[in-house]
């Protein structure tokens, strides 16, 4: 079968930045799944991205499908015709099914008698044949943020498209769309080469396009700006710090990437770094540099579109650009730094947190009785915890803030810091969003992770409480987030804190507000989800946290403790037999009517199986309740494994059900106090292999 590589690209206005490769990505992968489908096979595939440009390039696509025999097996003989071999209605309706006569049906012999059959050879569709429904359908479902129209067309799309190229070999593809016909033409760099560039093959495209100064391939365009910016960096003696989604943006902004070294006035490195950097970023898309000591440095690097013949020129233009935003930074830092952090909190009474909720206010004051709660149960320090929370949603209020919203939290640490507020109060204000994202640092001070904690708690209990819980995509709060970093913070902070117990106290802070009363219930299993979700990332199997799940442990630090108990117990040898007869054991004990609070054991009943089981039993339970009430969930299962074989014995011996009630009840007991010693970790009789 014959094999060319297939290329397309679709031409467009400056593409939306942060949406570029996603479009791309989307685009291949729609189309190589049309192709996979239609049994189109190909070798290798990749796709392109600029910001005047899509492409997708497949490597020895099939010019067609293989041809192929269709055969359908329809109604048995028997039932077919009658006993003077007339066709009965279904053979008639099966013949008509397939648009041929009942003569022009086969016979095929089945498993399950002979049966009438339609057999057909089809002759596979070309690739030029298939192409322009596969493409257009590729390009509707692109996930394009907002659609626009352009000129007296009804086409829609990201950006008005110009162009269309589809070739496979050195053949034009019928293709057509947004009113355009394809042909074999591209177009290079807006500047430096807008004339059209004519391609004889699809291996061409990205030697084509160097010549006319784009770089087609996005990681590569990636790659060179970043070798450029560290190139610069070094001539000044500096590092340049390279923050990967804006390394991403900037590759999406240009098609030749030209690194510049620009400088601004040392003046401005007065205002905190975070805010000159933010500034830098956010508005003009520069990376900054820091000296060996990770100081801020005066010095900026942009990446220019174009190779100009003047630099000096550009740098000057972006160095005029930048003052002004610095010189906005510096005057917001120095107005705000003019009034105390605490003259705000009055201010907080303006701004509404949630409807029902009330205002920022009202929420610190919530997070302040909170985290005095939290703060005895860790025995921290009530008056920086209560400071803190006072102080916590301040910055909100001050003009540099307002300006970079990236920055809360951050400048309160600086805006307290200057107000001579204690260092761990001042670091709290920053802590209190801590972690910010998946992976991100913790707090480090005690003051901060409370807030954090207090904060998080505040939120998710109040929405909760008035009925906005999450459902599908749609999370206006981030709930999910800030469950995951509650996890995290009582976790890895090794904290000894019940989130039913955090959650009752929080309850009891919405004074004024009517919080729904499956408020708490709702949580703890919005909890539970996010536990099985995290464990289930770091490839902890299902049955096993469903195995301490059913238990309803509320404190995730002692949850942790028995998932990694119970993921070791799993892994051994032991683990298969026991966790079949603690299923065993439950199956019983669920079918019967037994209570065991009514029965005694009687030792006399037993014979000598159900002696050792419950010998066993009593030696070892004394250690495992001990080791359980200290939290040493593996050294009481590593004793529990030693029952295998005393278990396996009792169950191939003894019948569990005898017909004697007192035996039997006696027995049912005895496996109740079997169950128990497990059920006090985990239901391991969830473990099944």
């Amino acid at each position: 079968m014959s094999k060319q590589d297939f290329l397309f690209e679709l031409g467009c206005e400056e593409l939306p930045p942060k949406a570029l490769p996603k479009l791309a990505q989307a685009l291949h992968k729609s189309v190589a799944d049309a192709f996979q489908s239609l049994q189109l096979s190909f070798e290798d595939s990749e796709w392109f991205a600029t910001p005047r440009r899509l492409a997708i390039r497949f490597i020895q696509l099939d010019t067609a499908q293989a041809d192929k025999t269709v055969e359908k097996l329809g109604p048995a003989v028997a039932a077919a015709f009658d006993s003077d071999g007339n066709a009965k209605p279904a053979a008639l309706g099966f013949a008509k099914s397939n648009g041929v006569e009942i003569d022009q049906l086969s016979r095929k012999q089945t498993d399950k008698g002979e049966r009438l059959a339609f057999v057909a050879d089809v002759k596979g569709q070309t690739t030029h044949e298939l192409i322009q429904e596969i493409l257009q359908k590729a390009i509707n479902q692109l996930p394009v943020p907002k659609a626009m129209r352009w000129g007296d067309s009804s086409n829609q799309f990201s950006r008005p498209v110009h162009w269309v190229l589809a070739i496979q070999g050195s053949k034009v593809l019928p293709v057509k769309l947004f009113g355009l016909e394809a042909s074999n033409q591209t177009y290079g760099h807006r500047f430096h080469s807008p004339s059209s560039i004519t391609l004889e093959q699809p291996k061409d495209y990205e030697a084509k396009l160097l010549e006319a100064k784009v770089v087609a391939c996005f990681e590569a365009r990636k790659a060179q700006i970043r070798i450029q910016v560290d190139k610069l960096a070094n001539k000044a003696n500096a590092i340049a710090v390279v923050n990967e989604d804006l390394l991403e943006e900037v590759s999406a902004l240009v098609e030749w990437p030209v690194a510049l070294l620009g400088n601004f006035d040392q003046e401005f490195l007065q205002v905190p770094a975070e805010a000159l950097i933010s500034s830098m970023a956010e508005h003009q898309k520069y990376f900054h540099l820091v000296d060996n000591k990770n100081q801020l440095m005066a010095h900026f690097i942009t990446i220019a579109n174009i190779e100009s013949k003047n630099p000096d020129s550009v740098i000057s233009g972006n160095e005029k650009v930048i003052r002004p935003r610095l010189a906005d930074a510096k005057f917001f830092y120095d107005t705000d730094n003019k009034k105390p952090l605490d003259s705000h909190i009055e201010k907080l009474k303006t701004i509404v947190f949630q409807n029902k909720l009330g205002t920022l206010y009202d929420k610190t004051q919530r997070i302040k009785k909170l985290g005095k709660a939290i703060a005895e149960l860790l025995s921290a320090d009530l008056s920086l915890v209560s400071r803190a929370a006072e102080l916590c949603k301040c910055d909100l209020m001050t003009d540099m803030v307002y300006e970079f919203t990236d920055l809360q939290g951050i400048m309160g640490r600086y805006y307290a810091t200057n107000n001579g507020e204690p260092e761990e109060v001042a670091l709290a204000m920053d802590e209190i969003y801590m972690p910010r994202f998946a992976g991100d640092q913790l707090p480090e001070t005690q003051t901060g992770l409370i807030l954090a904690l207090a904060e998080r708690i505040d939120t998710l209990v109040g929405i909760f409480g008035i009925g906005q819980i999450p459902t599908g995509a749609k999370d206006p709060f981030a709930l999910r987030r800030a469950s995951l970093g509650v996890l995290r913070l009582i976790v890895e902070k090794s904290l000894r804190l019940d989130l039913a117990q955090l959650i009752d106290i929080s309850i009891d802070t919405f004074e004024n507000v009517d919080i729904l009363p499956e408020t708490k219930t709702k949580l703890l299993e919005f909890f539970a989800a996010r536990s099985l979700a995290m464990y289930q990332e770091v490839n902890i199997g299902t049955q096993v946290i469903n195995s301490v799940q059913v238990l309803n442990i509320t404190q995730p630090l002692d949850f942790q403790n028995r998932i990694k108990a119970v993921e070791n117990f799993n892994q051994t040898s032991e683990s298969h037999d026991l966790a079949e007869a603690n299923k065993r054991v439950k199956n019983i004990l669920e079918k019967s009517d037994f209570n065991p609070n009514n029965i005694k054991i009687d030792e006399s009943l037993f014979e000598a199986e159900e002696i050792a089981l419950y010998q066993t039993i009593n030696e070892v339970s004394g250690f495992v309740d001990e080791q359980v009430s200290s939290g040493n969930y593996q050294a009481a299962l590593d004793k529990l494994a030693s029952l295998k074989d005393v278990v396996n014995n009792f169950f191939d011996k003894v019948m569990i059900n005898a017909d004697d009630p007192k035996i039997r009840n006696n027995r049912l007991a005895l496996i109740t106090q079997l169950r128990n010693l497990f059920l006090g970790i985990a239901d391991i009789s969830l473990l099944q292999k």
